[in-house]
């Protein structure tokens, strides 16, 4: 199994980069603003004859924005910060799209958060809605096994509540994804779960399917989110190196590398 998963976050007018999400070292580089983001959409629009697909239908074996000759495309936002309703999910629906807006559950009515009314109006507009942890954990795959069970149990009950249906979609956050956070995802009844590996291979463990995603940060060409979205293998490839790199120094340097990091963007 293969899909091509597109990885965002907020969207925020020019340099107002505490309006949504979260506040913290490496956070605004996730941030684009809306005319980039249009442009984003423009492009991809422009190149690919497919709408974005649903996770919910690939997992069911459903053809929904999809056709036999490549795989489909999923358009996804983590954290869950305010731009999620109305921003982006009025853009995408202008184009007739669906998003799968990933939400920090414990953040849920903080500010630059969504709130409940927002969460549910989300739902009921046909975008999914999933989980992205309780707590949003610096290293996830640095948990213990009883933390990461707490971290997806609660988020998905909080969020089912408040939609008053099941959750069965979840990212990771952070980019610190191991088996063990998938098998702790499956336990909660998470089905897909989708982290920030560059890849459109797809695997199971313990009956839930794991699906890569390309990261979009503020600055990249929309060129290359189009390019992703059509199937380009030259996108795909460079952001796989550049995500192997970086993994090299996240495995070696653990917690140091984590300093350092933070370090480096507060200095910029």
């Amino acid at each position: 199994m293969r899909a091509v998963s597109l990885l965002y976050h907020d969207v925020i007018d020019p340099g107002d980069y505490t309006s949504s999400g979260f506040s913290i070292p490496g956070a605004n580089r996730y941030k684009l603003e809306r005319q980039e983001f249009e442009m984003h959409l423009g492009a991809i629009a422009q190149v690919s004859r497919r709408k974005p697909a649903c996770v919910l239908d690939f997992l069911r074996g459903g053809s929904s924005g999809t056709d036999q000759a490549s795989p489909p495309f999923f358009m996804t936002f983590d954290d869950g910060g305010s731009s999620a309703w109305p921003c982006i999910a009025s853009l995408l629906e202008l184009l007739g799209w669906k998003g799968h807006f990933l939400i920090t559950a414990g953040y849920i009515g903080a500010r630059a958060f969504l709130g409940k009314d927002e969460i549910r109006t989300l739902r009921k507009s046909g975008h999914i809605v999933g989980s992205h942890s309780t707590s949003h954990p610096e290293r996830m795959s640095a948990c213990g096994w009883q933390e990461l069970v707490r971290e997806w149990d609660m988020s998905v009950k909080t969020l089912s509540d408040i939609l008053g249906e099941g959750v069965t979609v979840a990212s990771v956050p952070g980019g610190y994804y191991s088996r063990r956070v998938a098998e702790a995802a499956a336990t909660a009844g998470i089905k897909a779960l989708f982290n920030s590996e560059p890849t459109t291979k797809c695997r199971w463990v313990d009956g839930c399917l794991v699906l890569g995603r390309y990261s979009m940060q503020r600055g990249m060409p929309p060129r290359v989110a189009a390019g992703l979205a059509a199937g380009y293998v030259r996108p795909r490839l460079k952001l796989w190196t550049w995500w192997n790199v970086k993994g090299l120094g996240k495995s070696v340097g653990g917690d140091t590398w984590l300093r350092m990091r933070r370090m480096l963007l507060r200095g910029k």
